[in-house]
């Protein structure tokens, strides 16, 4: 009787524990549409908050998303706030210093958004000729790979930095920026097809890769092995059964996985 009162317990433990495991709470920026934002009536919407609600379900995890400034979005991570980061964060060698991630979950160019009576050249090859570049404001969220490329590959123009991709998208609509660098399709949405987008276009091809990354991912801690490759194996599973389309056709005509 007591062998079987110990193991009993010992599995009203383990099942315990099993299910604490499957309390997970998510960050995501909520500032960066379509891929994260907050809807009028005050939810985060958008497609990661889509993709991290579907990896749940797959992996019968009960989560819970909550908004985070992109700033403090790897420092919450590690000091514990939150188990899990599903912010179109690029998988790059810089950030995997400090944390680990799953395999991509989707993957777009970087790219120019300009006036479309700008003075950008495009060279030869298709991309922009760094030289036209010179003295032009180009804005560039805080702390993103979009800064980094931008610094790296425009050493002639002025990169200006902002809290959120919004802010930056008005400060270039209002005349204040020459340019905005930025995800493709994070500049369709907050500059091309807004009021007077119209004026403006995309210049030359995207970038990817490289200083880029590899595609966006879900940040965990370096210790959370398990999660990690419980939520890699659910991209994969949701990207078999159908439901990474469903949620990808929503909000783009194009599958943004990439090759």
């Amino acid at each position: 009787m007591t062998l079987t009162l110990a193991a009993a317990a010992l599995a009203f433990a383990t099942a315990s524990a099993s299910a604490d495991s499957m309390k997970i709470t998510i960050a995501t920026e909520g500032a960066y549409a379509p891929f994260n934002f907050v809807a009028d009536d005050g939810s985060l919407q958008g497609f990661d908050v889509d993709i991290a609600k579907a990896l749940c379900a797959k992996i019968k995890a009960e989560c819970t998303i909550i908004k985070q400034d992109w700033d403090g979005m790897i420092p919450g991570l590690l000091a514990k706030k939150y188990d899990a980061i599903v912010a179109s964060m690029s998988i790059t060698a810089e950030r995997k210093q400090k944390i680990d991630f799953t395999g991509k979950y989707y993957n777009t160019p970087a790219v120019i958004v300009a006036r479309k009576d700008s003075a950008i050249k495009i060279g030869a090859d298709g991309h922009i000729d760094p030289a036209s570049m010179k003295g032009l404001k180009i804005g560039a969220q805080r702390a993103t790979i979009h800064e980094n490329f931008a610094r790296a590959n425009f050493p002639g123009a002025e990169v200006v930095v902002y809290d959120t991709a919004d802010n930056a998208n008005l400060d270039l609509m209002s005349g204040r920026l020459d340019a905005r660098i930025d995800d493709i399709l994070a500049l369709e949405s907050g500059v091309l097809k807004q009021d007077g987008g119209a004026d403006y276009q995309i210049f030359g091809k995207g970038w990817t890769g490289g200083i880029l990354g590899d595609g966006a991912g879900i940040g965990v801690r370096k210790e959370d092995t398990k999660l990690r490759d419980a939520l890699s194996q659910a991209i994969l599973d949701i990207r078999a059964d159908g439901t990474y389309k469903k949620i990808n056709d929503k909000y783009f005509n194009f599958d943004v996985y990439g090759d």
